[in-house]
């Protein structure tokens, strides 16, 4: 079979068996809740109980991450930015360097920071189009994706090592593990900046093996491109009211900044440099204060950036109370002894990988899949001898690599650039068979 055929019969099947987010969810909770009473050994009030209780256990959490896509959001549409993603898409001198060049910047960028990398690579495909009419404009699109696929997970602003070092977070109340895991020991051990190295320079090479031939090349019109990276902030009024002139004054900017700036140097100086949830939120809303310049700006692209936080907000307490199901019943205890059973201390982290990616593509969330996955992964893995920071990287792996081929994530870059996902998937899925091949070779060999 074709790639491309494949492709769009993948596509067709997701479009007519995919429901929604929330409805998958919801459906999760009803297989979750049928466990906790067969497999958890509880009866149906029991079961109710620990799923109430455990509703909003995740609320610290579910914040956190709707910070990282509200601060990324306001970051990347800042001037500065936006000036810096320009200035990076003239470089490139022809079609396949512009591809290249995508790539390597979308995947740089998601892996600093998964909620920038979103929305920057977007804005990013816009002026990269403009520039250079004549790269495809569906490969730009299919591999400004790359990042959301192959390197946030691996990166500072990874939800999974981040919330282990991240004090107080559900997994260490809930008793899943008993100390805070630095990111020393994660996202900055040897393996895992060999591994994103081997990742990038792999998928950038994929990049410029797929440019097609220049009569086989798909172009946009100019409009399109600008759209791609429009953000106006708001004009300063001719005459303004004293309100006003406080709106679009950069002095209330620069003070909050100066401050916040001041307690990260203060933070930093006493405890040395660590990074958990709480601090890359900081870092990067005060990066937005300063970038925005002034108030009125700051508040529109806070205003516009909440517009994607709703699958969040509306989903994080459905994991939460599949999680309080997990905990109150004997339903962790079981799963851990089924991963015991089908793994050894060597092929459980490739193991990891696969469920992991396996059920992303059916629930695109990490941080909420986590909440699900880690109180029997992170115990089998123990019974095994697997570190905990082992496990938690390999499921931070797999649970990238279906993004790839998931439409979820893709949502708001490909309204915006008016394709379908149908348009890009024959890239994604050879960018996953990549990427795939990649870490279960790591995982298998090397971890």
């Amino acid at each position: 079979m074709r790639l491309d055929r494949l492709a769009l019969g993948l596509t067709r099947l997701t479009a007519r068996w995919t429901p929604s987010a929330f409805a998958i969810a919801c459906l999760l909770t009803l297989v979750t809740l049928v466990a906790g009473v067969t497999l958890g050994e509880a009866s149906l009030p029991e079961v109710i109980r620990s799923w109430g209780d455990g509703f909003w256990a995740l609320l610290r959490f579910g914040m956190q991450m709707c910070l990282i896509v509200f601060c990324g959001y306001m970051v990347a549409v800042a001037a500065p930015v936006r000036a810096a993603l320009r200035w990076l898409a003239r470089r490139p001198r022809s079609p396949r360097q512009a591809v290249v060049a995508m790539a390597l910047v979308a995947m740089a960028i998601a892996w600093l920071h998964w909620g920038l990398g979103l929305i920057a690579s977007a804005v990013m495909v816009g002026f990269v189009a403009a520039e250079q009419p004549r790269a495809d404009y569906r490969l730009l699109v299919a591999v400004s994706y790359f990042g959301l696929g192959a390197t946030w997970h691996a990166g500072p602003s990874g939800s999974v090592p981040l919330l282990l070092a991240t004090p107080n977070n559900f997994l260490v109340k809930g008793g899943v593990f008993d100390q805070l895991i630095g990111i020393d020991r994660t996202i900055g051990m040897p393996f895992n900046i060999g591994f994103v190295t081997v990742v990038v320079t792999a998928l950038a090479l994929l990049a410029a093996l797929l440019h097609p031939r220049d009569e086989d090349v798909v172009s946009i019109d100019r409009a399109v491109a600008d759209e791609l990276a429009a953000y106006e902030p708001p004009d300063r009024p001719a005459s303004p009211t004293p309100a006003q002139r406080v709106d679009h004054s950069p002095l209330i900017n620069l003070a909050l900044g100066a401050a916040g700036i001041a307690w990260l140097v203060l933070r930093f100086t006493r405890e040395g440099f660590t990074l958990d949830l709480d601090r890359v939120n900081f870092i990067f809303l005060i990066a937005a204060v300063l970038l925005h310049w002034r108030p009125a700006s700051l508040t529109r692209a806070a205003r516009e950036g909440s517009a994607h936080l709703h699958g969040i907000v509306l989903q994080f307490p459905l994991y939460a109370g599949m999680f309080g199901i997990i905990k109150g019943t004997k339903l962790a205890s079981k799963l851990t002894a089924a991963f015991v059973s089908l793994s050894s201390r060597r092929t459980f982290p490739l193991v990891t990988f696969w469920y992991s990616g396996l059920l992303n593509y059916f629930v695109p969330s990490g941080g909420s899949k986590w909440a699900i996955e880690a109180p029997y992964l992170l115990r089998a893995g123990a019974k095994l001898g697997v570190p905990v920071e082992k496990t938690a990287m390999a499921y931070a792996y797999g649970d990238m690599s279906t993004n790839l081929i998931q439409p979820f994530w893709a949502i708001p870059l490909l309204s915006v650039a008016k394709l379908e996902f149908k348009d890009i998937l024959g890239y994604e899925v050879l960018a996953f068979l990549l990427y795939s091949i990649i870490s279960s070779v790591a995982l298998a060999f090397f971890y």
